[in-house]
């Protein structure tokens, strides 16, 4: 095991047999729609009246559709009742704890290590691993710098 938020989106991916976000949400049975958003909004997690909602962006690419229902997934599981607009907007708190717990979440979500010391051998840059798999370099670099630090 390793830490929080991978031990987190590991537990889904067994207890579910798949690391596939959509299928995590309808299993969770969390309900992801798609909606023509601002572009500066990739999507949003939302609960209300003990409904889950994962709102996305239409006009993503599906890379982009999933590492954006990943994220929003960990929200979900990690922070359930927090609503981060609102702390935005009216507050002085900073989101940014959350978002990287999101980003971690999705990251070990969808490249477990296995896959990710395979392709570190096969692509050794962030850069080809990031072109490859469709997952952003800001991700894998979360993942790279979580590992050196709890396995050194």
């Amino acid at each position: 095991m390793g830490y929080y938020e991978k031990d987190t989106a590991l537990e889904l991916a067994a207890k579910f047999n798949t690391t596939n976000p959509f299928e995590i949400a309808e299993r969770l049975n969390v309900h992801v729609f798609y909606q023509n958003l601002d572009p500066s909004i990739m999507g949003f997690y939302k609960y209300n009246k003990k409904n889950q909602y994962i709102c996305i962006n239409e006009n993503l690419s599906i890379n982009e559709q999933i590492v954006t229902c990943s994220h929003e997934l960990g929200h979900c599981k990690m922070h359930k009742h927090v609503n981060t607009p609102f702390l935005r907007a009216n507050t002085f708190l900073s989101v940014d704890k959350f978002e990287r717990q999101a980003n971690l979440f999705a990251v070990e979500l969808l490249l477990p290590d296995e896959d990710w010391h395979a392709y570190a051998k096969e692509f050794k840059t962030i850069d080809a691993i990031s072109h490859h798999t469709g997952i952003p370099k800001e991700l894998l670099l979360l993942k790279y710098q979580k590992s050196v630090c709890c396995y050194t």
